[in-house]
Formats: C-alpha cells, structure tokens, sequence
C-alpha cells in the first residue's frame, strides 16, 4: 500500500501536469498567431502546414501597421478606452456608494431592477440605441463609445456595492462625527478604500472597450474614426484576406490587455475576493 507522502506527491505531480497542460492549450493560439505574423504568405497557405517559418520576418509588423492608418485608429482607441474607463469608474463607484450606503423607499427594488437590466442582450439593446444616438447627431462619431459608460454598468455597480458593504459603517459614522458630508466620505474614504475593486473594474471596462468590434461596427462609418478593431477588419476583404498582416496587427492589440493584467493582477483578486465576502 502506497504510503501517505507517495500519495500526496502524486496528487501534485497529477495536478503540475493538468496545469500545464492546459496553460498549453491556452498559450497555442497565442504561439501560432505569432509564428503566423513572421512567416511569408506563402507559408500561410502551405500544405502540409508550416509550423516554423524557414525566416522570421519581424519586418512584417511594421508593413502591417503601415497598410493602412493604424496610427489613427489607435489614437480612436485609446481615446475611447480612456475617457470611457474614467466615466465607467466614476459612475460606477458614485452609485454603487449610493446604494451601499444610502436608505430610501424603494432601495431594494430598485437595485432588483439594475440588476435584471443586465439580462437584456445586446442585440435588442442595439437598434434603440443607434436610433437614439442617430437623433442625438452622435453617429460617426465617438461618443456613442465612450458616453453611456459615463452612466454606470449593473455589473461593475455590482461588485463595487458588493465591496463597500464590506466596510464597517463605524468608520462613515467617524467621518460625520467630524463634520464630513457624504460627498467627502465617497471621495476621501471610500474611494480610496475601493482601489483593488477599482483596479478589477477598470481592467474588465478596459478590455471591453479595448476589443469592442460590434458597437464601432454600427456607429462609425467614416475610416478616419475608426478603431483599431475595426482596422483590423478591413484586411480580411470579399474575396481574399491578408493572414499575416492580420496576424501581426493581432499580436500588437493583444500586448495592453496582456502588460495591464500582468501589472494588476493582484490588485484583481484582492478585488475579486473582496466583493464576494459580503452579499
């Protein structure tokens, strides 16, 4: 019989193996596409495929980026994810505070309410708001990416509720004991209070908006404001497609999402366990 140390060892030789085997299976997209971005067009289409390109051509990044404006479509980009993650963050944090920490006749019911909003689906939310954006004069423009998250998102208001109320009232009835408003205990205790929770929101609204295809699709027609989604989009035509430049560009917009969750990781599970404690 195999002795208790034996066994435990094997159980994490057992659990070693399955992590890295599906670390594999989630790195080998990454891999190929990358190998794809430095091989020739005629390697793309090879039969039998060609795994290893014969000569890497790291030159084929700068001849990708160069087809077509990306520099424009990456400042679309950047101005979008910006404004938007700072009003999602703003927005989010004010009203979840206020549904933490406030008491009002029809609270609950109220909060119900936002977050059955999260159950209606994009595409019946899709034409009420091209037409209204449409009335607006909005369409082919950036806002219609950028202003609606300047009101909140019941999933980010969520979780940020969730957060607050794992903060002892004691210390908001400190605050007013010395003469604070509410204003001042959102700003100056919570707010900061709310940084790993922030930090988790302000990632997933990142990488939202940051790979959003749909939304720039349906309200921007002009090349000038596109994004950098939608430039990538137009390397893939009627009748052919340009596989390595599409390959490489994807390389280049996957490297933020991918530095940004490296650099906030941790803040993203000390917010990920914090707005779970509570309900």
């Amino acid at each position: 019989m195999a002795s208790a140390p034996t066994v435990g060892r094997l159980g994490r030789s057992l659990a070693y193996g399955a992590a890295v085997f599906l670390s594999a299976l989630f790195v080998a997209p990454f891999l190929w596409t990358l190998l794809t971005a430095v091989k020739t067009e005629a390697e793309t289409i090879a039969y039998p495929p060609v795994f290893w390109p014969e000569t890497w051509h790291w030159e084929n990044f700068v001849t990708a980026w160069t087809k077509l404006p990306f520099n424009t479509f990456l400042a679309n980009s950047v101005v979008v994810v910006v404004l938007s993650t700072i009003g999602q963050l703003l927005s989010s944090s004010l009203v979840a505070f206020g549904f933490a920490r406030f008491r009002f006749r029809g609270r609950d019911a109220l909060f119900i309410v936002l977050l059955a909003s999260m159950m209606i689906p994009w595409d019946v939310k899709m034409i009420p708001l091209y037409m209204e954006f449409n009335y607006l004069g909005w369409i082919n423009t950036l806002k219609p990416l950028i202003v609606p998250a300047w009101f909140g998102e019941a999933f980010f208001i969520f979780l940020l509720r969730q957060y607050i109320m794992t903060v002892p009232m004691e210390i908001d009835e400190a605050a007013r004991m010395d003469g604070a408003n509410a204003w001042q205990i959102y700003w100056r205790i919570h707010l900061p209070l709310m940084l790993p929770a922030l930090v988790l929101v302000g990632t997933f609204h990142f990488m939202n908006a940051w790979n959003d295809y749909l939304g720039p699709l349906i309200f921007l027609n002009d090349q000038t404001k596109y994004t950098l989604t939608l430039g990538l989009a137009m390397f893939k035509g009627l009748h052919e497609q340009d596989t390595v430049s599409i390959a490489a560009v994807t390389i280049v917009l996957c490297l933020p999402p991918l530095v940004l969750f490296f650099f906030a990781q941790r803040y993203i599970m000390d917010g990920s366990i914090g707005s779970a404690v509570k309900g």
